[in-house]
């Protein structure tokens, strides 16, 4: 069951409709760029339900933030629909920001683990249709009374340019994006934003290192010499400008990378300056 949030003594000013204050679920929210949008979106004012599987991690989350924590493996069907009822009884839900997912290997297509491919697409795609299948009702209850609501998925440059060792992890994440432009397709009519957020390289504590097997150092090299490679607080900013703009604005694909990666197979390592003549 999710822990009741703390009462803080200096509670962020509400994010709201009509007086009440709006409420987004924000799955992936124990580390990286779904933890980075729970917090923005708290300091927002927004009331948030932060879903991850690790429910130690939500709970110091919730301890710091007032986020409500909700311990839920979106692979598992009877976990979404628990999470579904969950906020059916405790009130409205005015956005779903799916950042879960994550990328196992880096074996070439010939050579793939099928066990690893099918993880991802698992928990890239699979996760994705379960969570919007399942709280799609909410969200419609949510725009009824408010004029608007949010479906944001959280997709990767790597669903639009494939790359030597990334296949399975490429074939998912195009998958997932795929997704999100049919949904938009289909709820064309309805006031429901459907957002896709495409970030290139991001530094989080855990992706790299999860999809190289733990190799810490593996996953350094990944960054190393990237001056300023983008930030998890540089991805939950542009899903709460998504969430925060006037309700007739839809952002429906947004690709973000850093200065120093100008394109997928394209990065630059060492200091950035600019070339003389």
């Amino acid at each position: 069951m999710p822990l009741p949030p703390p009462v803080s003594e200096h509670p962020p000013a509400p994010a709201s409709v009509d007086g009440m204050t709006k409420r987004a679920v924000v799955t992936g929210a124990s580390s990286g760029i779904g933890e980075a949008t729970a917090r923005k979106l708290r300091a927002d004012g927004w009331d948030v339900v932060a879903v991850a599987r690790r429910a130690d991690r939500l709970e110091a989350l919730a301890a710091e933030t007032g986020v409500v924590p909700f311990a839920a493996d979106l692979t598992v069907a009877a976990d979404v629909a628990a999470l579904r009822d969950f906020l059916a009884a405790s009130g409205s839900v005015n956005s779903v920001i799916q950042v879960a997912g994550g990328a196992r290997g880096t074996d070439h297509v010939a050579t793939g683990d099928v066990d690893d491919w099918q993880w991802m697409y698992d928990v890239n795609v699979l996760s994705t249709q379960r969570v919007v299948a399942s709280l799609l009702p909410l969200l419609r209850e949510a725009a009824k009374a408010d004029g608007v609501a949010d479906i944001v998925i959280v997709t990767s440059t790597a669903a639009r340019v494939a790359y030597q060792g990334g296949g399975g992890y490429n074939a998912a994440k195009a998958a997932e994006s795929a997704l999100a432009q049919a949904l938009r397709l289909e709820l064309n009519g309805e006031p429901l934003r459907v957002v896709e957020i495409a970030p290139g390289m991001v530094q989080t504590e855990e992706f790299s290192l999860n999809r190289l097997g733990g190799d810490q150092g593996a996953a350094d090299k990944v960054y190393e010499g990237v001056e300023a490679p983008l930030v998890a607080d540089d991805i939950a900013d542009l899903i709460a400008y998504a969430v925060e703009a006037p309700g007739h604005v839809n952002l429906d694909l947004v690709i973000v990378r850093p200065v120093a990666q100008s394109a997928q197979h394209v990065l630059a390592r060492g200091p950035l300056h600019v070339r003389e003549g």
